[in-house]
């Protein structure tokens, strides 16, 4: 279904008369950005949190998986809510939410309660972003293309990752960790205020009721997503299958598999329709972003080993590193749009191009990595990787949204983003983690036997200072060889992206309008009249 290009000039009637109108869009992208510097928990205070809370790693990840967890989930339900709520109520709603989860989170001390208020920190912040992002679409580009729409969506989301990092980083530094919860609270009632002072009630299209969601199969997907995250996460921990605590789990994954392919085919509206699975090209798009995201964990796993045991880098130190990741990023998105919108170039050659970017990323780490090397020179790596992740991030949505209909496209778009920020990289981690236990002791055990009474001088000289200096190398060792790997990995990748080159087509349908779109949500659940 085609849409009409629109000719109706762009306007946000939401917004007060006395809000100037060439503000209003400029008004949505920032409260956009606030949504997107918040978090569950934050990546970079994860040390001072250990340190304090006494909760291991593996505890503070798994509130980031169960963020992630509650963004991915919640795609589907984004346009039911806003045909349901006013842009007004959603907005407070979800600014509401942040600032309750940014207030609770470091007075929380029960891990189960802390992952639920990091799931609903989630739904809330993808909620607002959502409802900024859609109603200035028309602004960013009058005829819906998605080549324009997705590039700069991306340069407000990866580069709000980056700056929300540094900042976390330079507060903890400065003060602690927790006054990055209250800046973020802060802002939060910032965006209250905006919002309850230049914007009122205001609906697009006529109410349309919560009916025909399928609430039951949303909490089985979700269930299913922690579950494969905690078995990647704790995996290590517990020894994987030794453990039988993960054996169980095991079972409970394959029994929640189960229930949510028996509910998916069984009931008249399922979370995920059975439907959806049968687009062409589907499959491809999230095997290859899933392995995507696990050549990228290696920016969490290897590189905070390299930095923190073998180069001994502080958190201020390494967050510089966040300024070159930040260009990297940015003229990814920029040579997207330009790939895709000016030049209308074929969607593969593209991935391709993000491929081979990854490629320079991890050759570059694998010939370069040393415990004598210079700080500078890990910025060109750190660019690249930046680079590769939002041409490849921007690419596979906009293929994603060329291949399926509107009515399946956000049921897919969540399972996308199931695998593209929790699965992909939980999976990358936990291999990256047990080939570094693996190489750490394999080559210890290798360089180890010539450390005898022959291979020291007689002259007295520092035990611990050269037994140090050789325990940082073996690290460097064993993440120089794990890089070989996903190197190889990656080149494989490419060269399979080489060797099939047929290009999904290179122009967009129209996104249809809103009042269609609910029509034909309506044909679709076929609501009952009311009896007068």
């Amino acid at each position: 279904m085609k849409a009409p290009h629109s000719t109706v000039p762009f306007a946000m009637p939401m917004f007060r008369a006395f809000v100037p109108r060439r503000l209003q869009p400029w008004i949505y992208v920032c409260i956009a950005v606030t949504f997107q510097l918040s978090g569950g928990l934050y990546l970079g205070t994860l040390s001072q949190m250990m340190g304090e809370t006494a909760l291991m790693r593996e505890d503070l990840l798994m509130c980031l998986y169960a963020n992630l967890a509650g963004m991915a989930i919640y795609f589907p339900l984004l346009f039911r809510m806003k045909f349901r709520f006013t842009n007004k109520t959603l907005l407070c709603a979800a600014a509401t939410g942040v600032l309750a989860c940014n207030l609770l989170t470091p007075r929380v001390h029960s891990l189960p309660l802390l992952w639920t208020v990091c799931f609903v920190s989630g739904i809330c912040k993808i909620q607002g972003t959502f409802e900024c992002m859609s109603n200035i679409q028309l602004w960013m580009t009058p005829k819906r293309d998605f080549t324009v729409f997705f590039p700069v969506l991306h340069i407000i989301i990866l580069g709000s990752m980056q700056v929300s990092d540094w900042l976390s980083i330079r507060l903890m530094y400065h003060y602690h960790w927790t006054y990055m919860h209250f800046f973020i609270a802060g802002l939060m009632m910032l965006d209250l205020l905006v919002l309850t002072l230049c914007t009122r009630h205001f609906r697009i299209v006529k109410k349309f009721p919560l009916y025909g969601i399928d609430w039951l199969g949303a909490l089985l997907w979700v269930l299913l997503l922690l579950e494969v995250a905690f078995l990647f996460n704790y995996g290590e921990y517990y020894d994987w299958w030794n453990s039988p605590a993960l054996r169980r789990l095991g079972v409970a994954i394959l029994f929640t598999l189960g229930l949510c392919l028996w509910r998916m085919y069984t009931i008249r509206h399922p979370f995920f329709e059975p439907r959806m699975w049968t687009y062409r090209r589907l499959v491809p798009i999230l095997l290859l972003i899933t392995c995507v995201e696990a050549f990228l964990a290696t920016e969490h796993v290897l590189e905070e080993v390299f930095y923190e045991e073998v180069m001994h880098y502080g958190t201020t130190t390494v967050a510089r590193l966040d300024g070159w990741s930040l260009l990297g990023v940015w003229a990814g998105c920029l040579f997207a749009y330009w790939w895709m919108h000016v030049r209308r170039l074929p969607y593969l050659r593209l991935i391709t191009a993000g491929i081979l970017m990854l490629g320079v990323y991890l050759a570059s780490m694998y010939f370069t990595l040393s415990p004598d090397m210079p700080f500078s020179r890990f910025a060109l790596p750190v660019a690249c990787r930046g680079f590769a992740y939002a041409v490849l991030s921007i690419t596979f949505m906009t293929c994603l949204e060329e291949i399926m209909t509107f009515q399946h496209f956000f049921q897919a778009l969540s399972v996308f983003n199931m695998l593209h920020m929790v699965v992909g990289g939980v999976m990358g981690a936990a291999l990256y983690s047990h080939g570094l236990s693996y190489y750490v002791a394999d080559n210890l055990s290798r360089y180890g036997v010539h450390l005898d009474s022959v291979a020291f001088p007689r002259a007295p000289f520092d035990l611990g200072a050269y037994m140090e200096s050789f325990i940082s190398r073996i690290m460097a060792i064993s993440v120089k060889q794990i890089y070989g790997w996903v190197l190889y990995a990656c080149l494989l990748l490419l060269l399979l992206f080489l060797l099939y080159d047929a290009p999904i087509r290179r122009s967009l349908k129209q996104m249809p309008r809103r009042q269609a779109l609910r029509r034909e949500i309506a044909r679709a659940v076929r609501l009952p009249r009311r009896v007068p």
